[in-house]
């Protein structure tokens, strides 16, 4: 690890600290691209030329023992710091109205999975939930329903491993504490307020009607 690299992910985890939320990259909302190149980035981060930075110092987030990686804001990669890990745990497993309703068959029979097995991976060959195993693992992913984590599979390929929020919270060495749900949205929509100015969007304010 370089210098500039520790002294950035310094930076950016104190703002994780802060906030108890970051994104990814947004040009409008707090974010570790926008920290790390003190620009409000639109499109790729990829092409900027600080990204081998932003790609460390997100890789050390992923890595760090505080740090939940969810979908959070506007259907984004959020970092979530380990204060608010038990406000989304209540939402996750709350199984609420706007988490369910209009879940496609596929989604359905893939929750139903997930919940049988504890963990999985969503596009395993054999598995039969659908001709489209992504798109039924992002409905659960964008919904909080499971948690959900990018891995590589035995083969080397990209895949999506699932989790119930249990077996993410043994895993995560996460003692998790009985919140109310709808205190736990209101708790975070409070705490978005604060920092978003009018952009972005929360799970249940996009779910489907």
């Amino acid at each position: 690890m370089t210098a500039d690299v520790r002294k950035q992910f310094d930076r950016v985890f104190l703002q994780l600290q802060e906030l108890g939320v970051l994104l990814l990259s947004d040009a409008n909302l707090p974010s570790v691209s926008g920290i790390v190149t003190g620009e409000k980035l639109r499109g790729s981060w990829w092409a900027h030329k600080q990204a081998q930075t932003i790609f460390a110092v997100s890789g050390l987030l992923e890595d760090h023992k505080d740090v939940l990686i969810t979908k959070l804001i506007s259907d984004k990669v959020t970092f979530v710091h380990r204060e608010l890990w038990g406000r989304i745990y209540s939402i996750g497993t709350a199984r609420e109205y706007w988490q369910l309703q209009n879940l496609s068959p596929a989604a359905k029979l893939l929750l139903k999975a997930v919940d049988t097995e504890g963990s999985l991976e969503a596009n395993k060959p054999g598995r039969k939930i659908g001709a489209k195993p992504a798109d039924a693992a992002r409905e659960l992913e964008l919904r909080l329903l499971v948690h959900a984590e990018q891995k590589h599979s035995e083969s080397g390929a990209h895949t999506k491993v699932l989790e119930t929020w249990d077996t993410w919270a043994d895993r995560a060495g996460f003692r998790a504490k009985a919140l109310s749900a709808p205190a736990s949205r209101r708790f975070l929509e409070q705490r978005f307020a604060q920092m978003n100015n009018g952009y972005g969007s929360l799970p249940w304010t996009n779910a489907p009607k």
